[in-house]
């Protein structure tokens, strides 16, 4: 326990003036998490075997490419395709020169997914902050509320298991528990400190919404460790594990957050 909040703290006073600032300082804070959430990541499909150093060093270069080309925009949706193009072929076109032993189809799709789906991640943290510093910390306090009082409710009171293939810890009343609250706490925050007229209803649906797709992120990382048979991502933060270990449910917060503001 002491080693958990001593990293927190830790990352606490590192990751708050970074948000803080915004800019430059902060694009280049999210592209170092992004780049140890990219080797996390291929580390746990590199159980299986190693992929070619080459076809990391292309396919890094083309996710950071998403991460962080023009990325002082302020529209979620501006992404450049090119981008994606490059990224397609920085995964694809290896397959072509390299024996089918040391990388294949299989490898090249995983990694394709992987760079689109965490690239787009990471760019939506920088997005998000440059509309607006308070829009991130809505997301972000949803999140951690959801999973600080799931893991509460869970622990005191939990009875009925959510998913025990995949997070054998995970309960129904922690569910409950920390979508009540992530919801609320949430909501309130955004009507008193973002909008105060916006219509009470819509803002609790979108953080009832932020928060249940946050639970469920937290179940789709954990299942990946599952299907690989480790532990954790990695280690970064002793007590906690890896830079994906703690940004699991907000990747899929963010990435939610995008798809449903797009509506309004």
């Amino acid at each position: 326990m002491k080693k958990r909040v001593i990293s927190a703290i830790i990352a606490l006073i590192i990751v708050i003036p970074l948000i803080a600032l915004g800019g430059y300082a902060y694009y280049a804070g999210v592209g170092l998490l992004a780049i140890i959430g990219f080797k996390e990541i291929i580390s746990v499909r590199e159980k299986e075997r190693k992929f070619p150093m080459v076809v990391k060093c292309l396919t890094l270069v083309s996710f950071l490419a998403i991460v962080l080309f023009e990325c002082n925009k302020t529209k979620l949706f501006d992404l450049d395709y090119r981008m994606l193009i490059l990224d397609a072929f920085a995964c694809l076109i290896p397959l072509i020169g390299i024996k089918n032993d040391k990388y294949n189809a299989a490898d090249a799709l995983f990694l394709l997914a992987v760079t689109i789906f965490l690239g787009m991640s990471f760019r939506y943290l920088i997005v998000i902050r440059n509309i607006d510093i308070l829009y991130l910390i809505y997301v972000v306090l949803v999140t951690i509320m959801s999973d600080t009082f799931a893991h509460f409710f869970g622990t005191k009171i939990g009875r009925y298991k959510l998913a025990p293939d995949i997070s054998p810890n995970k309960t129904v009343e922690g569910l409950i528990g920390g979508l009540f609250f992530g919801t609320f706490i949430g909501g309130m925050f955004f009507l008193t400190f973002i909008n105060p007229e916006a219509n009470a209803f819509i803002v609790m649906v979108v953080s009832l919404m932020l928060s249940l797709i946050a639970e469920f992120g937290d179940l789709v990382f954990s299942a990946i460790k599952r299907n690989y048979k480790v532990k954790d991502y990695g280690n970064i933060m002793p007590g906690h594990g890896g830079v994906l270990d703690r940004l699991d449910s907000i990747i899929f917060a963010v990435l939610a957050f995008s798809y449903l503001v797009s509506f309004f």
